[in-house]
């Protein structure tokens, strides 16, 4: 690394401190020694990864990097480029013009998420269990949580741009500021399309009456402002607009890519067209049923509830999908963190779904299976049986108490 580089990845370390003090969590001299030695040792972990260079690395992300170089920057942007969406490309376009390397670039970008995503964790945990110790411990938790630190530092992916805008989105509109909720929603969305397989627990928080219809209508406004630049460069509106559903055909044909999904059970399928059909279906249906829950109980609905239902619809939608790659359960990986920190009674969803999505981490990044992925998959049933087991005591819990404030 150079010496740039360092020095934005200490302020990106110094940014997650702060956005600690701003939540009151370092209210004593042990709570801010301990932060800082666990920072370094996150921040000097994820620098020592920066100089590691992923296939997708190689063949994607430096091209595309390259091409916006000689390009113009972002007046490259009229012209399409790679399978990344307008957000993402942006972020690359800005690289362009920096005399910084762009794997240094891509990963720092990564790792400042990385930030945001333990703060928001941080956050959900503070919803629920209003504990300064539990939140500092979620925070870094998630910092140090192995696929975390692989995405972002070592493989130079953007999961946790998304989740983390997807998990900050859930906090605000449980901490009832709904406007900001939908615009971290339509960010998350915007940088990939994987915001989906949260994106029905914002139907939950229409059945709370945390968001109002209304405010569903910021959702297709603020993409609009979010790729408008690109609009305005010379790219086709329309095009732009429904850029996800002319890169449908780029995930593949295939049922399964390293995924810990239903698929890496029945891999022996002849014809795949079908299968995929039957789990799309059955996608929808899970999601139809989990709502049907969420609206019966929709009065007893707590904090503790909530996250359960996102870490189910996390980890169950792209479990039954077709077509899903290794890393499409990052959302679960941290959500399953944060209800392990909200009911420590299932504190065992958590090393489940990592044991899952390490096995597909390791697929690619070793280029070998450590174990078969139907393992991974037996790990996420389990995983899914604790969140459930999270959601109905949450709502038995409630029952009780509000049966006990009546009586």
């Amino acid at each position: 690394m150079d010496t740039i580089s360092i020095i934005l990845l200490a302020l990106e370390a110094g940014f997650g401190l702060f956005l600690l003090w701003r939540a009151g969590l370092l209210t004593s001299r042990r709570a801010w020694i301990l932060s800082l030695l666990l920072s370094a040792a996150a921040f000097a972990l994820r620098g020592m990864a920066f100089d590691y260079e992923t296939l997708d690395y190689q063949n994607f992300l430096h091209p595309w990097c390259e091409f916006f170089r000689r390009s113009g920057g972002f007046k490259a942007l009229a012209t399409p480029v790679g399978n990344y969406n307008i957000p993402y490309l942006y972020f690359l376009a800005l690289f362009s013009y920096l005399p910084i390397r762009d794997l240094y670039l891509i990963k720092l970008l990564s790792v400042l998420f990385d930030v945001l995503l333990g703060w928001s964790c941080a956050m959900l945990t503070g919803r629920v269990t209003g504990s300064r110790t539990r939140q500092l411990a979620c925070y870094f938790t998630v910092l140090f949580l192995p696929t975390v630190f692989l995405n972002g530092a070592v493989w130079g992916q953007c999961d946790g741009v998304y989740v983390a805008l997807a998990v900050l989105g859930i906090w605000l509109a449980m901490d009832e500021r709904p406007v900001w909720s939908m615009i971290c929603l339509t960010l998350s969305f915007g940088f990939k399309l994987q915001a989906v397989f949260v994106m029905p627990l914002w139907a939950v928080f229409l059945m709370q009456g945390k968001i109002r219809w209304k405010h569903l209508l910021l959702f297709p406004a603020a993409y609009v402002l979010l790729v408008l630049p690109a609009v305005l460069l010379g790219r086709p509106f329309l095009d732009t607009v429904t850029l996800y559903f002319s890169q449908t055909g780029s995930i593949g044909s295939g049922l399964n890519y390293n995924s810990p999904s239903i698929f890496a059970v029945f891999w022996q399928i002849s014809d795949p067209e079908p299968a995929s059909t039957v789990a799309i279906a059955a996608a929808f249906v899970y999601v139809v049923n989990l709502l049907a829950v969420a609206w019966v109980n929709r009065r007893r609905l707590t904090d503790r509830a909530v996250i359960a239902l996102a870490l189910l619809f996390a980890i169950g939608i792209p479990f039954l999908l077709p077509h899903m790659h290794d890393r499409y359960f990052y959302a679960a990986d941290v959500l399953s963190v944060a209800l392990a920190f909200a009911l420590p009674v299932l504190w065992l969803a958590a090393p489940l779904t990592q044991f899952a999505s390490l096995l597909g981490y390791h697929a690619y990044l070793k280029m070998r299976y450590l174990l078969p992925m139907r393992y991974g998959s037996a790990a996420l049933i389990l995983s899914m049986a604790l969140a459930l087991i999270g959601l109905l005591s949450s709502l038995a819990e409630e029952k009780t108490t509000k049966r006990k404030k009546r009586s």
